[in-house]
């Protein structure tokens, strides 16, 4: 299992500086094909295929059952069979461990 799995979001209100680029590259090779965002705000996306809207719905739901448990929220744009998540911290606009835990718990859902 993945050691990001086992930690839990800590709430982040801003105040400290976003992940450096050496750490953010260490932990993109703990989640399952994310991509890292460099331009603007770093942040980190991926594309989730489905075979219709209701399975992306379902998806989606479960998506929002663990961004509310961890208290950190990705990004959520829905397609009839795709959903593209987006996700990286809104108080220090830019990416923090929260987001790379998030990351890969939404994977073990998939």
């Amino acid at each position: 299992m993945n050691d990001l799995v086992k930690k839990k979001c800590v709430p982040c209100e801003g105040g400290i500086p976003p992940l450096s680029d050496d750490k953010e590259e260490k932990y993109l090779k703990d989640i399952d094909r994310w991509n890292l965002i460099k331009e603007g705000i770093h942040r980190i996306e991926k594309e989730f295929l489905f075979g219709d809207f209701k399975d992306s719905m379902r998806f989606v739901n479960r998506v929002a059952k663990i961004a509310e448990k961890e208290g950190h929220h990705p990004n959520i744009h829905i397609y009839y069979d795709k959903v593209h998540l987006e996700i990286y911290t809104h108080a220090i606009k830019g990416l923090h461990l929260n987001d790379f835990i998030l990351a890969a718990k939404i994977d073990q859902i998939y």
